[in-house]
């Protein structure tokens, strides 16, 4: 793939002003499918199936099968619009979305189109500067997911190079919300961290609602981003072109530069934009042409024949807009004057992803100081030596079964990590990973005194330091007996028993 030339970032902001849009689909946790009986494999329960395990004869396209809407799904997709703070349609309808879908059966996806379930919202995105930047919400509509397909022979997994191509229907039919931006403009230099924020803040929203696992690199949440350059001045917009289903918060902001970099360096010699979609390289960090992005007349959308409109009754709206949760900008600032935290130590707890495992570590006992250690420290270093989401480490419950066992003294701190090792490996709770390697902190004075005493008749030099008021000379003391007990003593305790013993012999 040959390299597109860039223009320095800040530089193409000097001479263009970038103008986002963002598509993000979320699929919703269903216990079945947006249409059929069918199994959803966007639900937890069902994650890792074998392919074409999960299917009915509705996600096949087989001829005669009906759908059926799932109520569930629309009870989900009535609170995600509310808490995007949009309007919900009195009445709203399914749509066929004519296109070639090679991993949907019946070749056509059933969308919704002219009359989504919600519309006209905003929502509130917090920078990693604190700055609070609101996002117009055009609209939120539900439809179905594509199946998955598995390009074979080739170097790369992609379809360029492959000789065939397996065809998985499990995810054919899973219930998905897509939400829609109106254009963003006056995000300028911030328009790669308000990328990332606007994602990071619909993963809070639908996580908080409880309709979606809203992982990214799962593809339970996919971003597709929008950028578009106009010069300086110029009212009318430039042509945009669309990053599809980028999988990660880091990858959605890399992109977001990448293309007003790329589509800079055209501009500014002369060049034309290309309306496509376009395929974000992880790995080289880059974007590349997919296809011409078609406009809406191409898709030859038309009223679903087998669906009813849905109408949903007032009281079931009122229903579900009394039980939203707490705004995720508003639950942030409450949440870091609640922890005292300062903007540097809350900006490493967010930024980390790692706001609710914090929170549920405090709501389960542990204080927010030692909550926040474990999660940005010990457990994040795990997560990124084996490339793992934090949160699929550890539970919340078992950090702060760990914290007591500190703070109980029957832990050190060096031995906690090794507590937490077996936890993460499976071995169960801290407490009994305690007692399988028998870690617990050696608290019989008797042991200790022993092994103190060895010590300090084996270095009588350092004895005879300390009798002479040299007690930092007791270091080399401490150091030996706590070799000979494993590491599992207090080592403050050591120290007092040393300067004891050393005054006693």
């Amino acid at each position: 793939m040959a390299k597109d030339a860039l223009m320095d970032f800040d530089e193409a902001l000097e001479l263009f002003e970038p103008v986002l849009g963002f598509e993000v689909h979320v699929e919703l946790n269903t216990a079945t499918k947006m249409f059929s009986a069918a199994p959803n494999p966007a639900n937890e329960a069902n994650h890792g199936a074998e392919p074409n395990t999960l299917v009915a004869p509705v996600d096949m396209g087989l001829p005669g099968a009906l759908p059926v809407v799932n109520q569930e799904a629309i009870r989900s997709s009535i609170s995600l619009g509310l808490a995007l703070g949009c309007s919900i349609a009195p009445s709203s309808r399914f749509a066929r979305k004519n296109y070639f879908y090679p991993d949907l059966g019946k070749n056509y996806q059933i969308s919704q189109y002219d009359e989504p379930i919600a519309f006209e919202g905003s929502v509130d995105v917090e920078l990693a500067d604190g700055t609070i930047v609101t996002i117009p919400i055009e609209r939120a509509h539900m439809e179905e997911d594509a199946g998955k397909l598995t390009h074979m022979g080739g170097s790369t997994g992609r379809i360029q190079g492959a000789e065939y191509s397996l065809v998985d229907y499990n995810r054919a039919g899973v219930p998905l919300v897509e939400i829609v931006t109106k254009p963003i403009f006056g995000a300028e230099h911030s328009a790669p961290d308000l990328a990332k924020a606007y994602v990071a803040t619909i993963r809070d929203i639908v996580r908080g609602l409880g309709i979606s696992e809203a992982k990214l690199e799962r593809g339970n949440l996919r971003c597709d981003a929008n950028v578009s350059l106009r010069p300086r001045g110029q009212e009318k917009l430039g042509t945009r072109t669309e990053t599809k289903n980028v999988n990660s918060m880091r990858s959605v902001e890399r992109a977001v530069r990448y293309e007003i970099q790329r589509q800079a360096a055209i501009l500014a010699k002369g060049g034309t934009i290309t309306q496509e979609t376009r395929h974000w390289h992880e790995d080289t960090g880059r974007t590349s042409p997919g296809r011409p992005k078609s406009d809406a007349d191409d898709y030859r959308y038309f009223p679903e024949p087998d669906l009813l409109p849905v109408v949903p009754a007032p009281e079931l709206i009122e229903e579900l807009r009394a039980a939203l949760p707490e705004p995720p900008a508003a639950r942030r600032r409450r949440l870091k004057a609640e922890w005292s935290f300062t903007d540097l130590e809350f900006q490493d707890v967010a930024n980390g992803g790692l706001l609710d495992a914090v929170a549920e570590t405090v709501a389960a006992g542990a204080s927010p100081a030692t909550a926040r250690k474990w999660w940005t420290g010990e457990i994040t270093r795990v997560a990124n030596t084996q490339e793992r989401d934090a949160a699929d480490l550890v539970s919340p419950a078992n950090v702060a079964a760990l914290q007591k066992l500190v703070d109980a003294g029957t832990l050190t701190d060096k031995l906690a990590r090794q507590v937490l090792e077996g936890v993460i490996a499976g071995e169960g709770t801290p407490q009994e990973v305690v007692d399988s390697r028998g870690l617990a902190v050696v608290s019989d004075d008797g042991a200790l005194i022993a092994a103190i005493d060895t010590a300090l008749t084996a270095q009588p030099d350092v004895l005879a330091k300390i009798r002479d008021g040299k007690v930092q000379a007791a270091g080399a003391v401490i150091g030996a007996v706590m070799k000979a007990m494993r590491g599992q003593a207090d080592a403050a305790r050591v120290r007092e028993l040393v300067l004891e013993r050393a005054a006693a012999l």
